[in-house]
């Protein structure tokens, strides 16, 4: 009996099992596809800094530095030279400081041995010489690229023409997921998944919110993960109508709804789900019929899904209020999708809201999340359901399918 739990407990731990992270080659054909999109450039990225001294905030790398680079210590700089030049890129390291490295233990830096092989560039540099590097490698090209919108980094580069704005054509290298990615995703929203069932199993009146906070902290960081993807939205009865709520103090009683917007950030990829509940575990007729409301409005919006679609406004936000519309009674004497107060979905991958170039649509690759929701404050209830979807040749696959959203299934569950 002994052996069956302990074989038990390694399956369990074998299912949360992260899938391999990218490798350096991916990381090289990003740059790469980057000096393609940007050509006859130099393109400069900062990492981020580490002198906050604020020992509340964990360091989280820049994304787009991360996602052409996989560098995850801080203060380094990224330069890109067109293809053909050489080098064609530098990664630039800081320093060794030994004083830092007595609180924080060893950092990678230029000279070290297997450094390249480490970060995956053939030269590595110190950011000592980066300034001067600069200067004599970008009089070369015709254009300077950075990542303007991102801080204030880009204003300090010796540099005394215009600074081109890298973001967009970053943005839509992001928007479309390798399979390495997609798995790294799916592995965030399984264990995500875990966590939601876990706060079904524990949900009761009399609990606060920041008790099932607590449960789903702890599946995640039992699987792994380094965080929340985002700030724990934990909303029960009037809390439930706040879009981003985030207190998460309130008592829960019987017969309110529970609105849990939450998601794991494992290998620093993000996952974004939300399931409403019913905190006794039984859906009373009026929430009954505004869940089955929201359920059919995001099922129309997912069978929306397609290449060409466009996220923000089109076909997917008109069918989820369409259906709203259609299906659903006056509130109030205004029309169901009134209380729809937000969009239908957004960009996932290495940050919750991840990158998007703007009016771009849709295309096989992406992953989005679909979220319709109604808000009744007037009633002290709100319902959102979320799920994150891959965008397909044929259309919308569901990645979070294995978390039940039918009523029958969710109160079973809470059974």
């Amino acid at each position: 009996m002994k052996e069956m739990r302990l074989l038990s407990a390694l399956l369990a731990l074998a299912a949360f099992a992260a899938p391999p992270l990218p490798t350096i080659e991916e990381y090289q054909k990003r740059r790469a596809a980057l000096r393609t999109a940007l050509p006859d450039a130099a393109i400069v990225l900062h990492a981020s800094s580490d002198r906050s001294g604020d020992p509340r905030v964990p360091l989280i790398q820049e994304p787009n530095f991360f996602y052409l680079t996989g560098w995850t210590e801080p203060g380094a700089v990224l330069l890109l030279l067109p293809k053909g030049s050489q080098p064609e890129e530098i990664l630039f390291l800081p320093p060794r400081n030994e004083r830092k490295e007595r609180y924080e233990g060893r950092h990678w830096a230029a000279g070290d041995k297997d450094v390249e092989t480490k970060s995956g560039f053939a030269k590595v540099m110190s950011t000592g010489t980066w300034e001067d590097e600069f200067k004599r490698l970008a009089a070369k090209c015709s254009k300077v690229y950075a990542l303007k919108p991102s801080g204030g980094a880009w204003k300090t580069l010796p540099v005394e023409r215009e600074v081109l704005d890298a973001t967009g054509a970053i943005a839509r290298l992001r928007m479309v997921k390798s399979q390495t990615e997609i798995d790294l995703l799916q592995h965030a929203i399984d264990v995500t998944a875990r966590a939601h069932l876990a706060a079904w199993k524990r949900a009761k009146a009399g609990l606060y919110e920041y008790q099932i906070e607590a449960t789903m902290t702890e599946v995640m960081q039992e699987a792994g993960c380094k965080r929340h993807a985002y700030r724990p939205v934990i909303g029960s009865g009037p809390n439930s109508v706040i879009l981003h709520y985030g207190a998460n103090r309130r008592r829960m009683d019987s017969g309110e709804m529970l609105v849990a917007d939450v998601g794991a950030e494992c290998s620093d990829y993000a996952a974004d789900i939300t399931r409403s509940i019913p905190v006794n575990g039984k859906f009373n007729p009026r929430q009954r019929e505004i869940y089955e409301l929201v359920l059919g409005a995001q099922k129309a919006a997912i069978a929306a899904v397609r290449p060409g679609e466009m996220l923000v406004r089109g076909a997917l936000v008109e069918a989820a209020k369409q259906y709203m519309d259609k299906h659903g009674k006056p509130i109030n004497g205004k029309p169901p999708s009134t209380y729809f107060v937000h969009g239908i979905g957004h960009h996932v991958g290495l940050e919750v809201h991840d990158a998007t170039a703007a009016d771009v649509p849709l295309e096989p690759g992406n992953v989005i999340t679909i979220e319709p929701g109604m808000y009744i404050p007037e009633e002290n209830f709100g319902v959102r359901i979320e799920d994150m979807v891959l965008v397909t040749e044929k259309g919308g696959i569901v990645l979070s399918r294995a978390l039940p959203r039918e009523i029958a299934q969710i109160e079973k569950r809470m059974r």
